[in-house]
């Protein structure tokens, strides 16, 4: 097993010796894979989505959702200048597009193309609702975590033709088995838990840029019990999840919010 130990190693390093440090954490992250190589493709799909779905433009909601986002996207601009990041946003490209759809979803794609699903709205109920969730998915686009999630499939790749280089003398059976061991491990102890990581970085992000733009991150919480309520329970178990439980996150959540309320109180935003 001399193969699969290096091959692991490799992976490991990969992990712990990244490529890149988020300016919004001042953590190292894992990413292999540059703006200039993602945001074209991101662009491009984005355009491609757009065409293919039914876009909602001229609306209340509509303009609403334009309004909410240029408001995130105002306070990462002034949160990251006070970082001495000034031209971390250079290469963004920002749209804020509302979808019809009965989807409880939104998201943003790496260089600032967000999308807000129509199904959503009743539950973010009002701006700051509505903030939360647009922070959030900003935060992922802002943290880079679409280009980390591409890096460590490349580690988890890497680490299956390992398993395959160190097994390959084995019977098919005992390689099938192998490589079974390897998809389960590193799916549940390593790439569904990297995910989850991304979710409660992208809430404390998110909690900061919305109390920056003017929002009460107290909102928060009460989206989060809104959608917690509308999901009735269906959410697969957290260690098999993408996402944290929503008790986690509410939990995480209220344990953010004092620190983001002081950030905010620096760009002058007091919430009583």
């Amino acid at each position: 097993m001399k193969k699969n130990i290096l091959f692991t190693g490799i992976a490991a390093l990969g992990l712990i010796y990244s490529c890149a440090t988020n300016p919004l954490t001042g953590k190292k992250t894992l990413n292999f894979v540059s703006n200039s190589e993602l945001f074209p493709s991101s662009f491009q799909q984005y355009g491609t989505f757009l065409k293919e779905n039914k876009v909602v433009s001229g609306t209340a909601e509509a303009k609403k959702v334009e309004a909410v986002g240029i408001k995130i996207k105002l306070a990462a601009e002034r949160y990251l200048a006070s970082l001495g990041q000034t031209d971390y946003l250079k290469d963004y490209q920002w749209e804020y597009k509302l979808v019809d759809s009965k989807e409880v979803n939104a998201w943003c794609m790496p260089g600032g193309k967000i999308v807000v699903y129509s199904g959503i709205l009743p539950i973010t109920k009002n701006d700051a609702g509505l903030a939360t969730v647009m922070g959030h998915e900003v935060s992922h686009a802002l943290a880079n975590h679409g280009a980390q999630r591409m890096s460590a499939s490349q580690l988890q790749t890497l680490g299956a033709a390992g398993v395959a280089a160190a097994t390959g003398g084995k019977s098919a059976e005992k390689q099938q088995m192998w490589q079974q061991y390897y998809g389960i491990g590193s799916q549940v102890g390593v790439m569904l838990p990297f995910s989850r990581s991304h979710e409660t970085e992208a809430d404390k992000i998110g909690l900061t840029l919305m109390a920056i733009a003017g929002y009460n991150p107290e909102e928060a919480i009460n989206f989060w019990t809104r959608m917690s309520a509308n999901s009735g329970g269906q959410a697969p178990a957290e260690m098999l999840s993408t996402h944290p439980s929503d008790a986690t996150r509410i939990a995480n959540l209220k344990a953010m919010i004092p620190e983001a309320k002081a950030i905010a109180a620096k760009f002058g935003v007091v919430f009583k």
